[in-house]
């Protein structure tokens, strides 16, 4: 403990004791990165609650597991592995859906056009998300909005570090091209 608060892992040894105000606290911390997680990885909002449900539970069950290392990373994934194990189809398309040619994402996303906004709206960007595979969304949500390291991010996946570098290239990409169409159909 430091200052008061008591770190990850010491929440979670104290909730395989059964503290069930450790646990509490422990969710409390996590609860919104887990929420954005589950809603990257369902279509619907009932979806992601029964994820979120499902990952914290999954979590309490297996706090006498944790060996230390990052929680957060350590729940998110939880989290995939329990929504591959529901929606099998998403975990396919993770690793699906690279054969776009580089320079026809360019195009779409409107590099070299000088189109892009210095302060793009966040409705857009929202919207343009929602455009995305699944996979996309959650290698975009995992890597640039949580900033969960590459290395990380590969591992929650499965996937090599190089691997998830280049997928990730390609989502950027393609929020970039959706980004773009969003934009367009606004104007």
């Amino acid at each position: 403990m430091s200052d008061g608060v008591a770190d990850d892992a010491e929440l979670l040894r104290r909730s395989a004791l059964g503290d069930e105000a450790a646990y509490a606290s422990f969710v409390a911390r996590h609860e919104a990165g887990v929420w954005r997680r589950a809603r990257t990885l369902a279509s619907n909002e009932a979806d992601a609650e029964d994820l979120l449900q499902e990952t914290f539970l999954a979590a309490w069950r297996a706090a006498g597991n944790f060996r230390g290392g990052n929680a957060r990373s350590w729940l998110l994934t939880i989290a995939t592995h329990a929504w591959q194990r529901v929606a099998p189809r998403v975990a396919r398309e993770v690793a699906t859906g690279d054969d776009e040619e580089l320079e026809v994402l360019a195009e779409r996303a409107g590099w070299g056009t000088g189109v892009h906004s210095e302060n793009p709206a966040q409705a857009w960007i929202e919207a343009a998300l929602h455009r995305l595979a699944p996979g996309d969304r959650t290698l975009l949500m995992l890597r640039d909005v949580e900033a969960i390291p590459a290395e990380e991010v590969a591992a929650t996946l499965g996937l090599t570090l190089s691997a998830t570098k280049s997928r990730l290239h390609r989502a950027r990409m393609r929020l970039a091209a959706a980004y773009e169409e969003v934009r367009r159909e606004s104007v």
